[in-house]
């Protein structure tokens, strides 16, 4: 029996560790939670923390893997590509990963490779930032280099605001670095979703389109997808295109990619960020049920060197969501009040990771969401309407109180 180390046993796991045991593999989880309900699951768990690179390699070493892998986390997958490269497994360059995992690292080589980018560099300093700022055109993003979930992001329309946002995002950034780059004034739906190469060609990509809401505490953070994907079939091609063309030039052979992308006025393709790894909030699952392909059974048999080159491009069918449970404000979470006929219609079910009377935080990035909900529909029109007014259907009580 093939051994699979999977690195998190978090909430978020459990599908991809149940999956893997399906499927016949025997499964290893590790990281410093004990209590993450992916252990219990598991035929084999060790506290080690998956954000050290050199202890997983020696457990990894120790346990004689067969593969190793990661469910939506780009901190992991850095750690997935060290050990593996170090140990002859399946996945992709540590080199490649670095690059993909730093967003200045990442704008570089897009920019060396003629790939559409809005201005941009990374900096470590406040002052740094500050002798350079006017050469940027107003308005523009902050972001720490190395974090996910839409956590750490400003967008400021004057240098009045310059140095709060910048101590934001390094706030949020282990290697308390950050970058500056200029707004792309997008058309429509952001694009997300996740694809899948086989051999170096996208073989399987299904796009989404990102719900954000400008009025919440953060605006950049996705609140859900829906699918499919309004966008003409030409320009899915062009992005299809963009996405095959940097899979070459970081030459990644086979497994998931996660894609966050945006089209300007002017038709133009931009990479906001690609992960090597199927995406969260459950877009796999939602992928799988519009579409029939499972991203997980292929992650974990990318991971393990078996044959995908059965995987092939299935357009979706129906009209499903996501929608990730928040508050916009913290305090003492009272429950959810839901419109009776959204409820019967089209919710196909929801999870939530708090009960009544718990503390909550408002929704500042991916990681204060308190549940998910997968949602169908009748038509495109309704799909739209209802996300970009999600609130009129779902409501989060809240109690006021002095949580932050």
């Amino acid at each position: 029996m093939k051994k699979l180390l999977i690195l998190s046993g978090d909430p978020y796991h459990v599908p991809f560790i149940k999956k893997a045991i399906e499927m016949g593999y025997y499964t290893i989880t590790c990281d410093f939670f004990e209590h993450n309900p992916g252990h219990k699951l598991a035929h084999e768990y060790h506290n080690v923390s998956y954000m050290d690179k050199e202890a997983v390699l020696s457990l990894a070493r120790d346990l004689k893997i067969d593969g190793i892998t990661c469910f939506a986390a780009d901190e992991a997958m850095t750690t997935v590509s060290y050990v593996a490269e170090k140990l002859g497994l399946p996945s992709y360059s540590y080199e490649s990963i670095k690059i993909i995992n730093n967003k200045d690292l990442f704008r570089d080589f897009l920019m060396k490779n003629n790939f559409n980018v809005p201005k941009a560099k990374g900096y470590t300093s406040f002052e740094e930032a500050k002798s350079e700022i006017l050469h940027y055109k107003m308005p523009v993003m902050i972001k720490p280099v190395d974090s996910s979930g839409s956590r750490g992001i400003s967008k400021i329309d004057t240098i009045e605001y310059l140095e709060e946002k910048i101590e934001y995002a390094l706030s949020f950034s282990k290697a308390k670095r950050f970058i500056i780059e200029e707004y792309i004034d997008r058309k429509g739906y952001q694009v997300g979703g996740d694809g899948f190469s086989v051999n170096g060609e996208l073989v399987f990509r299904c796009f989404t389109n990102n719900h954000l809401n400008p009025t919440n505490i953060n605006p950049f953070a996705p609140i859900g997808g829906s699918w499919p994907s309004v966008l003409p079939e030409h320009i899915q091609n062009k992005i299809h295109r963009e996405i095959q063309r940097l899979i070459h030039l970081l030459e990644m052979k086979t497994g998931p990619y996660d894609f966050d992308i945006q089209v300007d006025k002017h038709d133009r393709v931009f990479f906001i960020e690609m992960g090597a790894r199927v995406g969260g909030n459950l877009i796999p699952h939602i992928t799988k049920k519009a579409t029939g392909v499972d991203l997980i059974e292929y992650t974990i048999k990318a991971a393990l060197g078996e044959d995908c080159s059965d995987l092939k491009m299935v357009e979706p069918t129906g009209y499903w969501s996501c929608y990730v449970l928040n508050s916009q404000k913290s305090g003492i979470f009272e429950g959810l009040e839901m419109d009776k006929e959204f409820e019967e219609n089209n919710i196909v079910e929801y999870e939530l990771s708090i009960k009544p009377k718990d503390s909550l935080s408002a929704f500042t990035g991916s990681d204060k969401k308190i549940g998910t909900m997968v949602l169908k529909y009748s038509s495109l029109e309704e799909m739209l309407r209802k996300m970009d007014s999600i609130t009129d259907f779902i409501n989060v009580n809240v109690e006021d109180s002095f949580v932050y």
